[in-house]
Order: structure tokens, then C-alpha cells, then sequence
């Protein structure tokens, strides 16, 4: 099986994207998802958080503040790759736990792990293929302000602590121009998934090792 890994940044249109291969009948993974179940109550993720950043970091009803702990992330480096630290190993084994699932079912030739963070975290370097959404920084920023309802400051503060989607297209095997209409990027990402399933015959034929690149 392939195991591709999708990614972009924020507002840059990731959603769009693997909301279409999901519709296409390819399993795509979202690490949000993961990140949400990784800090649920009663968890070792959210008593490793709380221990981390203390108790101010839960609600009311004892489950994960994720406005108050964006809040002290954003602002502060150091605590945000302590976050990091904590959180990526937990949702990177729990990506692989799933892709491993999959592959054992063996009804899909190819499965997708949607985690804006991918290259940030280097968790990139365990997929076969890695596609980026681009939509350039300024449509980034407008759409994230639009999305979030937040101001041009707060919306540049949240991508500076990303890499820059111009650099992650770098390390992509296929990117999707999100810029254009919703029908124009549903387009490239069936073409995409097309590209995707014969990557995964040829890997079937030729035995190509999983994160070879």
C-alpha cells in the first residue's frame, strides 16, 4: 500500500483536498482528529499537557482548554515546542497504527494522512509520497482572517509559526494549486488521485521500499 502524506498550512486549502480523496474512496487520516483523541480525558497526552503547562490549560469540566493553550503557544516558542515535544510521537504512532489497519484490510492501494505539521514535526519522512496545498501567503492570510475572524497581525503571527508554504513545496512529489475555484481544485486532486493509485501499482511491482526518496 501507499501511504502518502498530505499537507499544506493553515487556511491554505488542505481540507478541500482530502475531503475530495475521501469522496474519491481513498482513506485519508486526519491529524487533527488524532491530535483531539491523543489530549481526551483521562489520557497520557492531557496529563503530560497539564503537567507541562499547568492547570490553568483545562476546562471547567476537566478536558483540554485548546483556546487557552493556543493562546500561550502561539506567543511563545519555546513553549510550543514543548507542545511539540509532547504531542507529535503520540499522533506519528497513532497515524501509523491506522496506515498499518489499512493496509492489513487491503481495500485501498493507497492511504493519506492529512497533518498540516508533517514537515514541521519531520514526520514527512516516513511517507512514500508527499503532496503540499499552496495557495500562496497573501490568500493564506485573507482566508485565515476570513475563516478565524481574526486580524492581518494575529493571522501572520499564527503562520510564522509554520513553515512557509513556499518552503514546503520544496519538498513535495505533487502540489495542488488551491487558488483557483473550488471546481478547479477538485479537479487537480482527482488527477491526484489518479497519479496516486498508479504510484501504488508500480510500487506493488517494483517492491519500491516504503520512505525510499
Amino acid at each position: 500500500m501507499l501511504r502518502a502524506g498530505l499537507t499544506g498550512g493553515i487556511a491554505s486549502g488542505k481540507t478541500t483536498v482530502s475531503r475530495t480523496l475521501s469522496r474519491l474512496g481513498i482513506p485519508v487520516f486526519d491529524a487533527d482528529e488524532i491530535a483531539r483523541e491523543a489530549v481526551a480525558p483521562g489520557t497520557e497526552g492531557l496529563a503530560a499537557v497539564v503537567e507541562a503547562f499547568g492547570p490553568e490549560v483545562l476546562a471547567p469540566g476537566g478536558e483540554l482548554d485548546r483556546k487557552r493553550l493556543g493562546e500561550l503557544v502561539f506567543a511563545d516558542a519555546a513553549k510550543r515546542s514543548r507542545l511539540e515535544e509532547i504531542l507529535h510521537p503520540r499522533i506519528m504512532a497513532e497515524q501509523d497504527r491506522l496506515l498499518d489497519e489499512a493496509e492489513a484490510a487491503g481495500e485501498s492501494s493507497v492511504a493519506v494522512v492529512d497533518a498540516a505539521l508533517m514537515i514541521e514535526s519531520g514526520g514527512w519522512r516516513r511517507f512514500d509520497r508527499v503532496v503540499v496545498v499552496d495557495c500562496g501567503e497573501s490568500l493564506q492570510i485573507e482566508r485565515l482572517m476570513r475563516r478565524d475572524g481574526i486580524g492581518e497581525a494575529d493571522a501572520r503571527a499564527r503562520l510564522r509559526a509554520q513553515i512557509p508554504l513556499s518552503e514546503k513545496v520544496k519538498l513535495a512529489d505533487k502540489v495542488i494549486d488551491s487558488r483557483g475555484s473550488l471546481e478547479e481544485t477538485e479537479a487537480q486532486v482527482e488527477a491526484l488521485a489518479d497519479w496516486l493509485r498508479e504510484e501504488a501499482k508500480k510500487k506493488a511491482e517494483k517492491g519500491i521500499d516504503k520512505g525510499s526518496r
